[in-house]
């Protein structure tokens, strides 16, 4: 889990995105760990010759540009040293000859002094883009990093040699310093932080910088290299060693050429279905037909603008405005809590009963939907019961069904309802922002929040509610991994592949139309079910990818509702917290006939027709 912070000025940060910090369990091998290191430090980082080339060429238009490409290519010039180890500066007397966690780099000195003089002159060229003071001071700090590099080179390994094996060379290059104070200023984690700047691409840039400086904390004039076979007792050279325990056995694993893991499964040739799964119309199934008593929704209670997404722009991610993410998604904000999903989930669960009127005794059946619950024992559902006084229930238990959360939640309360034939509570919450890292779509995206329905028997001879479901789950293996948690090749965060997303979404959407075309009208008019319904509220995935996919499945876009702006994807949850934002802001003003359509992680997908009226909301 990667959680946010919130700073003294109440804006949101991610500390991860600033400092990398990887999970070196889920690395079985260094091939594994090199493909993270370039995707998320090489892929995005300008080289020192690029830098050169572009200046040259007059390419960088503003300093902040050229601000932001030399952090880049310092990140990823420092991409072992600040992910897998420490650099402690120690006496060389004191440097232990033989342990197997303390290592001594070796270098090949190149002169950058040119490139230097280059990268100077076309920095001072350029004109201030926001603040010349925040702006000459980032410069002069990464300068004088980039700088006094000059002897880093640039193909270094990941592994870096023990003291034994750099002095089994006499003529190996290693750093020494002519001078050290442990006292050296630098900046604590609360000066990173507590960082503010109103712009919000320069308060990201500072605490890169801040990051950048502490990794090279010493007088980077009085480094130098000096062949291992030379070193004096008093001289002061830098050591590294790894920054956690698992990046040591990581190491150690790595060292040793372990043994890999069996390779993962190869997936079969996908089949369709002998013959289609029809839609379920309830009050042909069923006997007991289902109402809808109460909707209760719990949002997170930090607001994380795309601003704020910018303020805490990672090493790793392109740049990209405010109003770009917002064209993209459709999202302006998005709602984060500091409550556990647990918690969150039983506050939206306890206003559900109160608005319904239920007590605990009467409650059959407890279903809770989500899939970013860390609780696996006891489930969630079972901990919500206790926590609401149920002695006992028909039935609590956790389905996994993503972003078709609640129709799989309401197509398996109604099933319920015909054995308990008692009201089944089903609640849909999910807790995306500790589980993102530094994964900047996922990011964009995802949100917090929880909601709960009360289903209960109707009277007898009424209506149902619930009027229509359908599920649906799996397809092509692409698709079934288009949206992974815990994602190891991602640092176990959320990881979203949106081509593959886009095709589950067209696929799934375009079969729901076609049959709800197929179906006749519930209250015996002319037309089909299609004609039939009121509103759409989709999930809320992503507001423009949404938009156009129904747009080509013949659905209008302005007869769906979507909130997504601010609240952005809260996955099971989205629908139910659309429902009763609907309902909050006059959209279901009378008893409507709503169309639930949902997609998602796992090729998963699913609908509910059902019939919504205002005061059932909490």
């Amino acid at each position: 889990m990667k959680p946010f912070v919130i700073n003294r000025y109440g804006r949101i940060v991610f500390p991860f995105n600033f400092v990398p910090a990887f999970d070196f369990s889920v690395f079985d091998s260094l091939e594994q760990f090199s493909a993270v290191i370039r995707r998320d430090f090489e892929e995005k980082a300008p080289a020192e010759g690029d830098i050169v080339s572009r200046i040259v060429a007059g390419g960088y238009k503003t300093r902040y540009e050229l601000l932001r490409d030399l952090a880049l290519t310092l990140f990823w010039a420092n991409r072992y040293g600040i992910t897998l180890y420490e650099k402690r500066p120690t006496r060389w007397r004191d440097v232990p000859r033989f342990r197997d966690e303390v290592f001594l780099p070796v270098f090949k000195a190149s002169d950058m002094s040119e490139l230097s003089a280059a990268v100077d002159a076309g920095y001072r060229a350029l004109g201030t883009t926001w603040d010349e003071g925040v702006e000459d001071k980032a410069f002069r700090i990464l300068f004088d990093v980039f700088r006094h590099r000059k002897w880093g080179g640039a193909e270094l390994p990941a592994i870096k040699p023990t003291v034994a094996e750099a002095l089994a060379n006499p003529r190996n290059l290693t750093w020494t310093l002519l001078a050290y104070d442990p006292d050296y200023p630098g900046y604590s984690w609360q000066d990173i932080v507590e960082c503010h700047h109103e712009v919000p691409e320069l308060e990201a840039l500072l605490r890169q910088t801040m990051v950048l400086h502490n990794e090279y904390r010493w007088d980077r004039s009085k480094l130098r290299l000096t062949e291992v076979g030379k070193l004096d007792g008093d001289d002061w050279v830098v050591v590294f060693t790894p920054r956690s325990e698992d990046a040591a056995d990581f190491i150690r694993r790595v060292r040793a050429g372990h043994r890999q893991r069996t390779p993962r499964p190869t997936p079969a040739t996908t089949q369709r279905p002998a013959t289609p799964y029809p839609p379920i119309e309830v009050r042909k199934r069923f006997t007991v037909m289902p109402r809808l008593e109460a909707l209760a929704v719990q949002k997170g209670e930090q607001v994380c603008t795309n601003e704020d997404l910018i303020r805490n722009a990672a090493w790793c991610w392109s740049p990209m405005t405010a109003e770009e993410i917002h064209l993209k998604t459709g999202i302006a904000q998005r709602l984060y809590t500091d409550l556990d999903l647990d918690h969150l989930a039983l506050l939206a669960a306890r206003q559900a009963l109160e608005k319904s009127g239920r007590r605990p005794e009467e409650i059959g059946a407890v279903i809770f939907c989500s899939c970013t619950s860390a609780k696996m024992m006891p489930s969630v559902a079972t901990w919500l019961s206790g926590q609401l006084g149920m002695f006992q229930t028909h039935a609590s238990c956790d389905v996994v069904a993503a972003c078709a959360g609640l129709p799989y939640g309401l197509a398996e309360a109604v099933r319920l309802l015909q054995e308990v034939e008692r009201p089944v509570l089903v609640v849909c919450g999910e807790k995306f922002s500790d589980k993102i890292g530094t994964v900047r779509t996922s990011r964009m995206i995802f949100g917090d929040g929880a909601a709960a329905l009360v289903v209960a028997p109707a009277e007898r001879g009424a209506a149902p509610d619930v009027e229509v479901f359908q599920t649906y789950a799996s397809g092509p293996m692409s698709e079934v991994d288009s949206i992974v948690w815990p994602n190891p090749e991602f640092d176990n965060n959320i990881t979203v592949y949106g081509p593959e997303v886009r095709k589950l979404v067209k696929r799934y959407l375009g079969q729901m139309l076609s049959e709800l075309r197929a179906l006749p009208h519930p209250d015996g008019g002319a037309g089909t079910l299609m004609d039939a319904i009121d509103l759409t509220v989709p999930h809320q995935a992503n507001r423009t990818m949404v938009e156009r996919i129904a747009a080509d499945a013949g659905l209008a876009p302005e007869s769906c509702y979507f909130n997504i702006e601010t609240v952005a994807n809260t996955s099971s949850a989205s629908i139910p917290i659309a429902l009763h934002d609907a309902i909050r802001s006059g959209v279901i003003d009378r008893r409507l006939r709503v169309f639930a359509p949902g997609f998602g992680a796992g090729a998963v997908g699913g609908y509910v027709v059902m019939n919504v009226d205002p005061a059932i909301a909490a």
